[in-house]
């Protein structure tokens, strides 16, 4: 192994946390329809995710080489640089799932990168010209391209399959759904685990124990990979209820008409180099695959809080990692306060999830009934498509507007109590 120093090795750690956050945070991208259509109990869903997320960080270092050797200048960078990303990646990713919001991991890490590296060398450190091919146009592509493949996909099934039985054809779609979810997986393992492999390498080349312009080592790859199975296993809960019903609601066509769609975008992505968002790739598909069947509604009140969470991401981290790197110039005392500082602030978001646990046991209870969902003012989508929508199940949106319904028709006012009787005469 490659010699490493203190800070290096503080630095490689802190890599593999963020790519345990990066685990849970997107579970829900591979496994939250196959779990909020009941084609996979919620553990078993994240036990299969975890397994090929960990086959998929072997399968290619195509991405690695992107984050390694293209989007910052190898020149000139430290340890402290890539210490000062990684801080803002993790609080992005930690904020983000406290909330539940499905925003994307590898902008997290991106905008950190770039935000520490023109903190600590100036703009030109950073090279446009791949921050803007690898990726910041595949992040407005990938949703796009993803969502239109998956409403066209999920009108063909439904049209392949108007003449079969419903329960028969559920079943082949559950079955379906498994497979593309694994495929999801798989095509996870193989984008996002490479990033960390990719920042690690980084790392090492900054730190001098790795030549410029090395591919990672096998221990990076084995160890990268660990890291996101370990993570997906834990399962990011709070995200899987969002994209599983608090976007919309699928049905198993649907489902695996989104999943199909997502992986065959990322596994392409992955071929090229490109440092695609699979968050913004399934959150597309979702989104499409739910507009694919008639009456089928996006609940755009979710879709918008997650599309500001998208724009955020990546100065968000910036900032956070420019701040990092700023207050580390001072030396082994800023180091030592920037590391309390996240292990602080990782604390405090975990207490505070505490007060409203989500897991496995109750991931798909009232998915599409919370509060922002009850409280959305229909727009021009919602009330144009609802026009011709199935009738909702009971406990959804329905039964909410009949609940404000009610609320309108004002409440009589009591009747006066009646006198009372005069008393009788003595006899």
């Amino acid at each position: 192994m490659e010699h490493i120093t203190l800070l290096l090795g503080i630095v490689i750690i802190t890599a593999l946390v963020f790519d345990f956050t990066n685990g849970f945070h997107d579970t829900a991208n591979a496994m939250a329809t196959t779990i909020s259509t009941g084609a996979l109990k919620p553990k078993t869903a994240v036990a299969m995710s975890a397994v090929l997320n960990l086959v998929g960080a072997f399968m290619s270092v195509e991405v690695a080489k992107t984050i390694s050797k293209g989007l910052v200048n190898e020149e000139g960078i430290q340890p402290e640089v890539i210490f000062a990303a990684l801080v803002g990646a993790i609080l992005w990713n930690l904020v983000t799932w406290l909330v539940g919001l499905p925003s994307s991991s590898s902008h997290a890490l991106m905008g950190g990168l770039v935000g520490a590296a023109v903190a600590s060398a100036g703009l030109g450190a950073v090279n446009g010209d791949t921050l803007v091919t690898k990726v910041l146009l595949p992040a407005i592509a990938a949703p796009i391209v993803a969502g239109v493949a998956a409403m066209l996909a999920s009108k063909l099934t439904y049209k392949l399959g108007a003449n079969v039985d419903k329960k028969t054809s559920a079943k082949g779609y559950k079955a379906g759904q498994i497979a593309s979810a694994g495929l999801v997986s798989l095509a996870h393992g193989t984008n996002d685990a490479q990033k960390t492999m990719g920042i690690i390498t980084l790392a090492l080349v900054a730190g001098g124990a790795l030549a410029p312009g090395s591919n990672p080592p096998v221990w990076v790859i084995v160890s990268a990979g660990m890291a996101i199975a370990m993570g997906t296993y834990l399962g990011g809960w709070r995200i899987i209820r969002t994209m599983g019903s608090g976007l919309t609601d699928l049905q198993p066509q649907q489902g695996f008409a989104a999943q199909t769609s997502a992986a065959s975008v990322i596994l392409a992505s992955s071929s090229l180099g490109f440092s695609l968002s699979t968050t913004h790739a399934c959150s597309g598909a979702v989104m499409g695959a739910g507009l694919g069947r008639k009456g089928g509604v996006v609940r755009w009140s979710t879709a918008s809080r997650m599309f500001i969470a998208w724009g955020l991401t990546l100065p968000a981290a910036a900032l956070v990692a420019a701040g990092a790197e700023l207050v580390m110039r001072t030396g082994d005392v800023g180091v030592a306060a920037v590391a309390l500082f996240l292990v602080g602030s990782c604390v405090a978001i975990w207490l505070i999830s505490r007060r409203q646990v989500v897991d496995h046991t109750n991931v798909n209870e009232a998915a599409g009934t919370t509060a922002d969902t009850a409280a959305e003012a229909p727009g021009v989508v919602t009330t144009a498509i609802a026009a011709v929508a199935v009738p909702p199940v009971a406990g959804t949106t329905a039964a909410v507007t009949d609940e404000a319904f009610k609320a309108t028709i004002p409440t009589p006012a009591p009747a006066a109590p009646p006198a009372p009787a005069a008393p009788a005469a003595a006899v």
